[in-house]
């Protein structure tokens, strides 16, 4: 019997299991497989702050939503069209967010007592009625699974690992989603383990050949490419785009770039990923604190590199002081946020954009930093760029402030031409450029009469030799005042030049 094919406009589907269950890996291939297809799309990750909190309880549960759809959509979605659940507490944990009517699809295996009893069930759900008001499939996944790569020689406990691929598998199915790609992931992914990627592979596809011959399922849904203006196309990553968006700054400026991190979430992947790519240039340096590498950022930036430095909320607070000396230095450096929920350590993987106050207020005396704020993961690249184009432009420090929801989520990006992108070339101070009562000197805090920006001396430059540090300058000459009527100077002075940026920007775009 052929089954019925119904159209949709859009559908929100997050797959929850627990952290060990490889929902993000599942989620991840859905959306490549999604993206490929041609849908516009939206994705949000979620998952513990815990290493590895225990199994089947309430805090362990990752998830990860995807939202697809035939035309331009803003967001991954609030409540579920379908839920995959791979045990009880992915279960629990979510069924709050369905709507009366969705679908959910659940794995059999461990509605045991004992796991039951783990997350606060006192009956089985799947039997007592409290999911009448649901589409349910309550589907073996793990014993279909292991039927599926009996005979590989795998162990029970490794061929029950590859349920994730039945479940991806199965929803491929039923959303009309291609799987070629998905297998070759799997086979380059484990190319080292080819028992454990043929495991894999066969639970993807009996996933897939279960939703066709089964009666459970009786209707397959179809989502239309979205139209997209032409152009090259692939899915990416806040972070991912963050830290392309960087990579091109130090190319188009035709600069060193500098990074100077230390680790935390949800900031580590433009680390990581920067790390990768010294054929363009870049050193990334893990620094020892969130001190040191913002430090060795500004130095970075005062050696005539482009400096950046990625943190969240409790590592931007470390850093304010330094960022204090790079206004008051008025050196280019880029300051990645990657917000978190607060106060303190907070919410280390939940989104909140906390920090806004923190990056416009937290220093010390009147030190103003423009800030850029992307408006979607794929925008994270142009926001980039942006914040080294005002740093370069008008020798400031520059806060990007992302968050935990663009950086770990994910959408159809257009690549750009390289001819799109601005030319970010600047030009050192090379020679004096005041008389002196001795000769020609150099004055490091003359400006720029469009900009407001002083002139960026490399150090070690013959004849340009300036005083540095964090004590208040003289105007023009850089020499240590502490008289106050220049101090009010300079500090109208600094926040004229932040001022003057707002000329370079166009109109906000709603």
């Amino acid at each position: 019997m052929s089954k019925q094919v119904q159209r949709l406009d859009r559908v929100v589907i997050r797959f929850a299991g627990d952290s060990g269950d490889g929902m993000q890996l599942t989620g991840d291939r859905f959306t490549s497989e999604t993206a490929s297809f041609g849908n516009d799309l939206s994705t949000l990750p979620n998952f513990p702050a815990e290493i590895r909190a225990p199994q089947g309880t309430l805090p362990g549960v990752s998830s990860f939503q995807v939202h697809f759809a035939d035309h331009d959509i803003m967001t991954p979605g609030d409540r579920p069209d379908v839920l995959v659940a791979m045990n009880p507490a992915a279960l629990k944990a979510n069924l709050g967010d369905l709507p009366r009517g969705a679908t959910i699809i659940v794995d059999t295996h461990d509605f045991a007592k004992r796991a039951l009893a783990k997350v606060g069930y006192d009956a089985n759900p799947l039997e007592d009625g409290s999911l009448d008001g649901y589409h349910l499939h309550a589907v073996g996944l793990t014993d279909l699974t292991l039927q599926a790569v009996d005979g590989l020689g795998l162990s029970r406990k490794d061929a029950g690992r590859a349920k994730n691929m039945f479940a991806l598998g199965l929803v491929s199915w039923m959303y009309s989603r291609p799987i070629d790609a998905t297998v070759a992931f799997l086979e380059k992914k484990f190319a080292t383990k080819p028992d454990v990627a043929a495991a894999n592979v066969s639970a993807l596809k009996a996933g897939w050949n279960y939703g066709e011959t089964t009666e459970d399922f009786s209707v397959t849904y179809e989502v239309k490419p979205a139209p997209m203006p032409a152009g090259t196309y692939r899915n990416i990553s806040g972070n991912l785009a963050m830290a392309y968006g960087l990579l091109a700054a130090g190319q188009l400026a035709e600069l060193p770039l500098f990074l100077g991190a230390y680790p935390i979430t949800p900031a580590s992947d433009v680390l990581h990923e920067l790390s990768k790519h010294k054929q363009f240039g870049v050193r990334a340096f893990q620094a020892e604190d969130e001190i040191a590498a913002i430090g060795a950022a500004l130095g970075a930036s005062f050696g005539g590199a482009l400096g950046i430095t990625t943190s969240s909320g409790p590592g931007i607070a470390l850093k304010s002081e330094t960022i204090g000396l790079a206004v008051s230095l008025e050196l280019p450096l880029v300051v990645v946020d990657i917000q978190r929920g607060g106060p303190s350590t907070g919410l280390p993987t939940k989104t909140e954009q906390s920090d806004l106050l923190q990056a416009m207020f937290g220093r010390n005396g009147e030190a103003p930093v423009p800030i850029v704020a992307p408006r979607s993961p794929s925008d994270c690249f142009d926001a980039a760029v942006e914040a080294a184009r005002i740093a370069i432009t008008y020798r400031t420090p520059v806060f990007v402030l992302s968050d935990g929801y663009l950086a770990n989520g994910s959408e159809p990006w257009r690549v750009p031409n390289v001819d799109e992108l601005p030319d970010l070339r600047t030009e050192f101070a090379t020679e004096p450029n005041h008389d002196g009562p001795a000769g020609p000197e150099f004055w490091p805090y003359l400006r720029d009469p469009e900009t407001l920006a002083r002139p960026w001396a490399v150090p070690g430059t013959p004849g340009l030799e300036h005083r540095i540090g964090g004590i208040e300058k003289a105007d023009g000459s850089g020499n240590i005042s502490y008289d106050p009527a220049n101090h009010d100077l300079m500090v109208r002075t600094r926040q004229a030049k932040i001022d003057g940026i707002a000329r370079s920007i166009p109109a906000l775009e709603v």
